[in-house]
């Protein structure tokens, strides 16, 4: 039996796409596509189950549609959507201990903007649909910012801040 403890949260699946059981699929980590385990892992009824990755193709860096082995249909592919995506901790592929597995291992760090200064302390990810989101409580109000490796000039783990350059517009100077 599969224990969580042996599991890393990847990504996530989405909506199914098409009729043949091909599904959207969003990760923080791509060590699945080293062909070693082709296996991606869902928790199905309290139950950790297996399943054989058939093919895949990336639509971006972070978001890939993939063909499992077992789903065959559109109604299959239903049973999976918005399920959490697990990846054996051992086949995760790490240049050093201090690696970052997923978006949430940024859940406490301050998000510093180049032009708005601090903007807040992440308190959550949402990674839901395929564009991750920090979540950030600022004076009783939830601020969405978008998780982009694009965006992200710097980032200080020691001192848990990331600095960033966000996107002109994406808040009302005055709000912040």
């Amino acid at each position: 039996m599969i224990q969580r403890e042996a599991l890393v949260k990847i990504g996530k699946f989405h909506k199914p796409h098409g009729m043949k059981g091909e599904l959207s699929f969003s990760f923080t980590d791509d060590s699945f596509d080293e062909g070693e385990n082709p296996f991606l892992i869902c928790e199905l009824d309290g139950i950790f189950v297996p399943f054989r990755l058939e093919e895949y193709r990336f639509i971006s860096g972070s978001a890939a549609l993939v063909k499992l082995k077992t789903i065959d249909s559109d109604s299959k592919a239903r049973r999976l959507t918005n399920r959490e995506v697990y990846f054996p901790k051992n086949r995760i592929r790490t240049s050093g201990e201090d690696e970052i597995q997923t978006w949430d291992y940024f859940v406490g760090f301050a998000l510093i903007d180049k032009k708005l200064g601090e903007i807040g302390t992440v308190s959550s990810v949402d990674d839901s649909t395929l564009n991750t989101l920090f979540i950030i409580d600022r004076n009783d109000e939830e601020l969405l910012i978008p998780a982009a490796e694009e965006m992200i000039t710097y980032i200080d783990e020691a001192g848990k801040k990331i600095y960033l350059t966000l996107p002109e517009g994406l808040f009302d100077t005055g709000s912040i």
